[in-house]
């Protein structure tokens, strides 16, 4: 049995411009912590995009060639609920309950655990493990590029096979998981067929050093909406590809595809959602560019920009004067990092993020964080 684990601790700072150019009567999506007419200025102290995470390990002895493992990880957020004092409860997160079996054959896993379709596009950002875009005041933890760069994948329960490693460092995996209500209408939504999620993926270190990597993943799920009298579907495709060399790390990664959403894979209702009011699918695609370089074991220094777009169906058009929706929203994020030891770190981040709905109006906000890591 093992254990490992992070604490992460950001303190935030943001100020956040009202709606400019304003022509429609509502709007919808956008995640920026606005406050209506007046320019919204906040500080936070929190945890970063990623929770503070504690997790244990169980292996079984190796049997028959077969490596069986279990992992349980919980996933506790420090803040208050409501900026309270008395406002505290645990915020505990179970994201990850799963075992693997792993042999020649490759690797089983069954249970709840990061889901495929853009996993790797969130775990190669650079603010997985530091703050990224600070989001609306309700969240527990920030959105690092969620919804500005690419989707949340989410953790989900699934049944996984991965390959064996094959063409020198390239595997491929396909998920059967649980389908989402893809109208976000729960009562409405008849979801009697899994989501398939599938990853191709290539790493592989070279003698000199140099790293590289690349992947595409897929999403395919359908269901039925008694409401719309429709089949909406979620159909996605992901990319990425990164090098590094002499301390210097590049990457490019994005995503497109349409019953999606603009904050996280199949958000349903939420914001800007996957599908209009008469159920059609709306597209959406994005993208995060990335450069980082170690100067040395000590300092690091990052910078990245991503963006999340959204494609108007006729009804959205139609709706623009009445309702208009985040159809852009962008973020980019320079960082310096210290590495006190090799498991104490501390982070200053610049944010710059925007949010452009259909009628042109913008909201923007200039972001800072200061934030400490402990790992084990």
């Amino acid at each position: 049995m093992t254990t490992d684990g992070i604490i992460d601790v950001f303190s935030t700072y943001h100020t956040t411009t009202p709606l400019r150019n304003a022509r429609s009567a509502s709007y919808v999506g956008g995640w920026l912590d606005g406050n209506g007419a007046e320019t919204n200025q906040r500080f936070g102290v929190g945890v970063g995009l990623l929770p503070s995470v504690v997790a244990f390990n169980i292996k079984a002895p190796t049997t028959n060639g077969v490596d069986s493992t279990v992992r349980i990880g919980l996933y506790p957020s420090i803040q208050n609920a409501d900026e309270t004092r008395f406002s505290t409860g645990s915020h505990l997160d179970v994201r990850e309950v799963f075992y693997t079996a792993k042999g020649r054959y490759g690797e089983i896993l069954a249970g709840r655990a990061l889901n495929l379709y853009q996993g790797k596009n969130i775990l190669t950002d650079m603010t997985l493990l530091t703050a990224g875009t600070v989001g609306p005041r309700w969240s527990t933890v920030t959105l690092g590029h969620i919804g500005y760069g690419y989707l949340y994948a989410n953790f989900g329960p699934q049944m996984r096979y991965t390959t064996p490693e094959f063409w020198d460092g390239a595997k491929f995996a396909i998920a059967i998981a649980e389908p989402y209500n893809i109208s976000g209408r729960t009562d409405m939504d008849k979801t009697n067929i899994p989501r398939i999620e599938a990853e191709l993926s290539y790493a592989k270190t070279f003698k000199s050093g140099t790293t590289v990597q690349a992947w595409l993943s897929g999403l395919y799920q359908r269901a039925t909406s008694r409401e719309y009298d429709t089949n909406p579907q979620s159909i996605g495709g992901a990319y990425g590809i990164g090098a590094g060399f002499n301390g210097i790390d590049l990457l490019l990664s994005g995503y497109g595809g349409r019953g999606l959403g603009m904050l996280s894979a199949q958000d349903g209702a939420l914001g800007s959602g996957s599908v209009d009011w008469t159920g059609k699918e709306r597209k959406f695609y994005g993208f995060l560019a990335q450069a980082t370089y170690q100067i040395n074991p000590t300092w690091k220094l990052g910078v990245n920009y991503g963006q999340n777009r959204l494609i108007e169906t006729d009804h959205d058009k139609s709706m623009r004067a009445a309702r208009a929706l985040a159809k852009r929203q962008e973020s980019g994020v320079a960082s310096i990092t210290y590495n006190m030891n090799s498991f104490t770190q501390f982070v200053f981040e610049y944010i710059h993020a925007r949010d452009t709905f259909t009628d042109g109006a913008q909201m923007r906000s200039n972001q800072f964080a200061f934030g400490t890591m402990f790992y084990w």
